[in-house]
């Protein structure tokens, strides 16, 4: 769970999520958005992999990126224990 906190916390990469929310890209798509160098969006793109935030599958020379809706699922419930009873 630490490694979902952790790859939400930084705006970027909720910025990616967002992106990624209104239609698959591919890493080249998604550095166009942002002022940033291409490593250090795919740096981003591997810390939301590795959360499973987002998934990828090559089609062709690209890499596309999807947002993986499971993993929301989960958090929301996680959350969802939380709630306070009435």
């Amino acid at each position: 769970m630490n490694d979902k906190f952790k790859a939400l916390a930084d705006p970027t990469r909720r910025s990616i999520l967002e992106l990624l929310q209104k239609r698959d890209l591919t890493a080249g798509e998604i550095s166009n958005h942002f002022i940033l160098t291409k490593p250090s969006v795919s740096n981003h793109l591997k810390i939301l992999k590795q959360a499973e935030f987002i998934q990828s599958a090559r089609h062709g020379q690209f890499i596309i990126y999807s947002i993986n809706n499971s993993v929301f699922e989960n958090l929301i419930q996680w959350f969802l224990i939380f709630k306070k009873k009435e």
